[in-house]
């Protein structure tokens, strides 16, 4: 579906750019940034910035691992906009909840189309995937904004997603392994991906993107519909917003690192620690870009981030279909040739890099903004 993007608005005349930006953002570590912070790595021997660069084998928190779940908060917080707006102009709640559940259905296909499940066939694809679990999230939690319009009943559902996560990754008896066992093959996670799950894990014994994980991170995109309330306030000032922001982000982080030692923060199983840091970590970078962005209008930075956060599902599966690099290769490969080593895989890079954007750029000043 392609159309003009609607504006996030924080009131009828200043659109939100810190929400475009704090997405592009994001999305710029899959669209290159990533592979450029570990060429950098290598260049200056940096080695703890390479390993933040990969995703933890299990327990553990990497900045990699946050890219997904602020996607997912992300996501959240434009749902006061995209939603509640909505209700306050009376459109019926049923074609809302239609809206939402055909985003749903549309990432889940995509999401199994990233899979590759039309280039190797369906007799073995996978079904759990990245754009599935958004859409997952994103319908519950839109759901839950839709009929409950009071925020201490929404609070009472993520407290209760929250619990009835731990309480299954802590005490529910996984057969042959007993409760509470946070490993790959002992988890509840991989338990049910095993007994219900269609299709090929992607760990084979359990999927990241699983049942048990799709039902956390309804979560982490209820918290992003907190933030996107606290940011919708008309007569709060831009200081109480921020401040509230940013207490609620600390809070979480210290309750996550509290409980750490005796519940691990593990992204592979989204326990309710991991959803706790991510999201507190959310609520502080959303504070931050709109303390940059929206109060000090420190905007002209943004722009590059902005380019990529406005197509950021189609750059998304753009990535995984076109081999960037190769591209890349076409144009730079007798400047790169110069060099050896992690200095010429710095050229094909940055190469790639400016491949994904100028096309981005030629979307948005041509106004095609691909939306679900």
């Amino acid at each position: 579906m392609i159309m003009k993007p609607t504006p996030l608005r924080i009131d009828p005349r200043n659109r939100l750019l810190s929400l475009d930006a704090l997405r592009g953002f994001d999305m710029f570590w899959i669209t290159g940034g990533e592979a450029l912070a570990i060429v950098i790595a290598q260049l200056t021997g940096w080695g703890w910035l390479e390993q933040q660069m990969h995703h933890v084998k299990w327990d553990g928190f990497h900045c990699y691992d946050f890219i997904f779940p602020l996607f997912m908060f992300i996501s959240g917080i434009a749902i006061p906009y995209a939603i509640e707006s909505k209700l306050e102009k009376n459109i019926p709640k049923r074609r809302i909840v239609r809206k939402v559940f055909l985003r749903f259905v549309i990432l889940v296909v995509l999401g199994i189309l990233y899979n590759g499940a039309f280039q190797n066939g369906f007799s073995n694809a996978r079904i759990a995937s990245v754009l599935g679990q958004i859409g997952f999230g994103y319908f519950f939690a839109s759901v839950i904004v839709i009929f409950t319009r009071n925020s201490y009943v929404r609070l009472t559902w993520l407290g209760g997603i929250l619990i009835f996560v731990a309480l299954m990754q802590l005490a529910f008896p996984v057969p042959g392994f007993g409760a509470g066992v946070l490993t790959p093959e002992g988890c509840v996670n991989g338990y049910f991906d095993r007994m219900f799950l269609p299709g090929r894990l992607y760990r084979e014994i359990f999927d990241p993107e699983g049942l048990l994980c799709n039902i956390s991170a309804i979560g982490i995109t209820l918290m992003g519909t907190f933030a996107g309330n606290i940011l919708r306030r008309k007569h709060d000032s831009d200081w109480k917003k921020i401040g509230w922001l940013s207490g609620i982000g600390a809070i979480l982080i210290i309750v996550a690192l509290v409980i750490n030692p005796w519940y691990p923060v593990i992204k592979s199983c989204w326990t309710t620690t991991f959803n706790l840091l991510a999201g507190g970590i959310g609520f502080l970078l959303i504070a931050l870009f709109f303390l940059l962005v929206d109060h000090w209008k420190c905007k002209k930075w943004t722009f590059y981030f902005r380019v990529i956060g406005m197509n950021s599902i189609f750059v998304y599966l753009f990535t995984r279909i076109v081999d960037v690099d190769k591209i890349s290769e076409f144009f730079t490969g007798w400047f790169s040739k110069l060099f050896s080593g992690p200095a010429s895989q710095l050229v094909t890079v940055v190469g790639a890099m400016a491949v994904i954007w100028l096309l981005l750029y030629y979307m948005y000043k041509k106004e095609i903004f691909i939306r679900i």
